[in-house]
């Protein structure tokens, strides 16, 4: 079992990362699902950007930290869970997710599904990484993404990437115009198995 935490994508805490994290639980994950945006959602990608433009990156990143940090530590100061936890997100909850686990020497692993970050030069970590993203992406350019596979490998990431061509950005998500059931349920089984390795 691994211990997951899901960030959001810019539209905020939609009813589609619920259904992802009971999908993981379903799976005999324990999943946490922090919501970054205090209840707020949005139903297009430019209002969604827009608030999340007047929180700021900073803000959004301390609001992880926040969320993250009492599932690292137990009540008697003890480090929890005893493995790391699994870093996931979508879109720019993917963002995030890449900076939290580059920060945390015991990530167990990164999901990324929709979203990249830059990486800093100084950057080490060895956390197995798995990038589900649409081939073309709006928001992850191929040029983008090849520079961020060589940044991530060489910063000592084990990194395997899948690519849905034809797919939106967003393809998980039921409720947007970016769906697409195919690359959706091929992502989940992706990273089902990604979970289940690292378990292994």
């Amino acid at each position: 079992m691994a211990h997951i935490v899901l960030f959001h994508s810019a539209y905020g805490l939609r009813p589609a990362v619920h259904e992802a994290a009971d999908r993981l639980r379903s799976a005999g994950h324990r999943v946490h699902v922090p919501d970054l945006y205090d209840g707020r959602t949005f139903d297009t990608v430019e209002d969604g950007m827009a608030y999340k433009d007047e929180l700021t990156t900073d803000e959004l990143l301390r609001r992880a930290v926040t969320a993250v940090a009492p599932l690292l530590t137990s009540a008697n100061g003890t480090t929890a869970p005893p493995d790391g936890l699994v870093y996931a997100g979508l879109s720019l909850g993917g963002a995030l997710a890449q900076n939290l686990a580059l920060a945390d020497e015991r990530a167990k692993g990164l999901l990324l599904l929709h979203g990249t970050s830059d990486i800093r030069e100084d950057a080490a970590t060895t956390v197995p990484v798995q990038l589900h993203v649409a081939e073309p992406d709006p928001f992850e350019s191929e040029d983008w993404l090849n520079a961020w596979y060589l940044q991530m490998r060489k910063a000592g990431a084990d990194v395997e990437v899948h690519r849905y061509r034809g797919a939106g950005h967003l393809f998980t998500d039921p409720e947007l115009p970016d769906y697409d059931a195919e690359a959706a349920e091929q992502t989940w089984a992706g990273a089902l198995a990604f979970l289940a390795e690292l378990d292994g």
